[in-house]
């Protein structure tokens, strides 16, 4: 196996690691029904996958024989500022809280709740 070979394969299980990181990110941000819940999931999957993304870039920097230092800043950059303003936005949330009453849990049928005592089956006799 060569050098190019085994850098291609590094790069492509990095981008799957960063795509899938991402994602899983998202589907967090949609899903999680607290907003601390919401800013968890996106903050710490996103800075892992755009790192991962950003490593693929790296690799890809190297098989073309152009190592390239503007990945690695943007990185750092990412690694220290999104854990920071994810610690500013729970601790605004966290003031707002203790200032308002938590609002009234949903009683209807949404996709965030599922109120299974209408369906219950009748027990068997």
């Amino acid at each position: 196996m060569s050098a190019a070979f085994i850098i291609d394969i590094a790069m492509a299980i990095s981008l799957i690691v960063g795509g899938a990181f991402t994602l899983v990110g998202s589907f967090g941000l949609l899903k999680l029904d607290d907003a601390m819940k919401r800013l968890h999931a996106p903050t710490k999957a996103s800075t892992l996958g755009v790192g991962a993304l950003l490593l693929a870039s790296i690799l890809a920097a190297l098989g073309r024989g152009e190592p390239s230092l503007q990945e690695l800043l943007i990185m750092a950059f990412l690694f220290v500022t999104a854990p920071i303003s994810a610690h500013f936005i729970c601790k605004v949330n966290l003031h707002r809280r203790s200032c308002l009453s938590p609002p009234e849990a949903p009683t209807d049928r949404t996709w965030a709740t599922l109120d299974t005592a209408d369906e219950a089956p009748a027990p068997r006799t």
